[in-house]
């Protein structure tokens, strides 16, 4: 591997940085999408019943020692009880945009990560085919083989660059299906709530 980064030339430095950092990406956000999917589960478990009962004073509690972002939109379920239930919807569709949008976090980076990756690569290959033509302007043809291991040099940094890319773009597909099941789950917890506040 080092000599292949080595070959490759300096752009391949920020390449390999790419890589690593696309794959802490990866793990910390799958690690977190199931975390969360298992926070909203054990919370919905525990505040419905009490909900249903109208024990609402224990479910805020319970609401209020979760750190899952559903805690927050129960919780602005729960302080908008005697309201009809098209207000009490409004209220969690807002909180719930809201509490949605940090576990987009790291996605943005990961899809650049996934665009620049070929564009480094690609930028090598012309710098390596510039320095190529160089010398054979200054010292003439040489032989074939020369010339065929400079330009195969200068290919190394593409070949690099759409490794790290195609596994980042499938990464980032992966996560934003999760992310999108997870919002889709919020809502019919949200939703649910909101049936047995309004009723």
């Amino acid at each position: 591997m080092w000599l292949v980064i080595q070959k490759g030339g300096y752009l391949m430095y920020p390449i390999a940085l790419c890589s690593i950092i696309a794959l802490g990406i990866f793990l910390e956000r799958l690690w977190t999408y199931i975390k969360v999917r298992q926070q909203f589960r054990e919370l919905a478990h525990q505040v419905e019943p009490l909900v249903a009962k109208e024990h609402h004073d224990e479910a805020v509690a319970i609401c209020h020692k979760s750190e899952s972002p559903l805690a927050q939109v129960f919780l602005a379920a729960l302080r908008a009880v005697g309201r009809n239930r098209e207000q009490i919807k409004v209220v969690v569709e807002e909180t719930g945009r809201r509490e949605a949008a940090p576990l987009q976090r790291f996605l943005g980076l990961l899809g650049t990560i996934a665009t620049i990756s070929p564009l480094l690569g690609l930028l090598g290959t012309v710098l390596g085919m510039i320095r190529a033509f160089n010398v054979i302007a200054t010292q003439g043809m040489g032989t074939p083989a020369t010339l065929g291991g400079g330009i195969s040099e200068a290919l190394v940094t593409t070949a690099a660059g759409m490794t790290v890319a195609i596994p980042v773009i499938l990464a980032h597909r992966y996560l934003t299906g999760r992310l999108d099941q997870l919002i889709i789950e919020m809502e019919e917890y949200s939703l649910r709530l909101v049936d047995l506040l309004g009723e």
